[in-house]
């Protein structure tokens, strides 16, 4: 099957085109299910040699395991609600979120929560159910995770250890280590969150250490209030050094004109004033409000003469500062830290 790349269409052609072939999609994976659905009912995997709709999937559909895992969840709640096969057609449901709540739907109350869980992302929808149904808070540990285990490469006999240290291969290797984890953020209750990560031995020995020394104030050495007070102390000090926030501000004599920098009383007001958060809006309206990776930017450009005013600085993510900065300059010419680069006089409304 050969795919033509669409480098001949216009921008909002291409726009027009991804939007219609994502709603095909949906469509078609919403039939998909529909039909594997019945499949499953008949059981016609079984005649066609093998013992699980889900091996089925992977040899002859060519499905991923976790995709033919997540349409098998889907479709089996699809069969019991068949309502779930239009919200999914019409994109307001996902097949992530489908599978989250499929355990869950019974006939009483299957209409409300598949109406609270329309239009949530998956993260959304783990909230959603929380609230529905609680779980209780799991129990504070720190333990050891196990080490890889060597790997024989040789059948020869063991060598001495002198003669190992000299050979330039040695007859043992050791495994790889294993792919990092993903931290876990998993609400379990309204406002209550199970978190978990894997730490070096230094972090650990840094965590237990700060239990001891917090015994006095919290005398159990609960890690979630060590790490509730260790991550306030960490933000008040990442918004003093950007945002120069602070609650004795000094005279500030300001920056020359002309100059690039941005003063401690700029970034401040900046910061109250933007939140924090990026504040690029599109031509829709849609606000960014990305908090990763900001920058002080230039409604009109340091180029152009633009000042290091609270009037002349906004906040912007760093995609979106070099967006403006492609617009406004063109390609090649990466943005600068402290620049916003839309064109003097079109720059675009910044919602409170």
């Amino acid at each position: 099957m050969k795919i033509d790349i669409p480098s001949h269409l216009s921008d909002d052609d291409l726009v027009a085109q991804v939007k219609s072939l994502a709603r095909c999609e949906r469509e078609a994976t919403a039939s998909l299910l529909a039909y594997l659905g019945e499949l499953d009912a008949r059981r016609l995997y079984l005649g066609a040699g093998f013992s699980s709709l889900f091996t089925y999937c992977c040899d002859v559909l060519h499905l991923s395991e976790p995709a033919a895992y997540n349409r098998i969840e889907a479709a089996r709640a699809a069969r019991r609600f068949p309502v779930i096969l239009g919200m999914l057609g019409e994109g307001a449901l996902s097949l992530a979120t489908v599978r989250l709540l499929s355990s869950h739907l019974t006939a009483e109350n299957h209409q409300e929560l598949l109406a609270a869980a329309m239009g949530k992302s998956k993260r959304q929808v783990e909230e959603l159910l929380a609230r529905y149904f609680p779980q209780p808070d799991v129990p504070s540990s720190v333990r050891r995770l196990p080490m890889a285990k060597a790997l024989q490469v040789s059948s020869d006999p063991p060598a001495t250890p002198a003669a190992t240290a000299q050979s330039p291969v040695g007859l043992v290797a050791a495994l790889p280590p294993p792919p990092a984890r993903r931290p876990l953020v998993k609400p379990l209750a309204p406002e209550r969150y199970e978190i978990r990560f894997t730490a070096s031995a230094q972090t650990r020995e840094k965590l237990l250490l700060a239990q001891d020394l917090l015994r006095h104030a919290i005398p159990n050495g609960d890690l979630a209030q060590v790490m509730d007070r260790a991550l306030t102390l960490l933000l008040e000090d990442l918004a003093r050094k950007k945002f120069a926030a602070t609650t004795r501000p000094r005279a500030s004599r300001g920056t020359a004109r002309g100059s690039r920098e941005v003063a401690a009383k700029v970034r401040r007001a900046v910061g109250l004033r933007d939140h924090g958060v990026c504040t690029f809006v599109s031509k829709s309206g849609r606000r960014c409000n990305a908090r990763a990776f900001i920058q002080f930017h230039h409604v009109e450009p340091h180029a152009v003469g633009g000042e290091t005013t609270v009037g002349n600085i906004q906040l912007r993510c760093g995609p979106h500062n070099r967006y403006e900065s492609e617009l406004f300059y063109g390609h090649g010419r990466p943005a600068r830290p402290t620049e916003r680069v839309t064109r003097p006089g079109k720059s675009s409304p910044v919602p409170p």
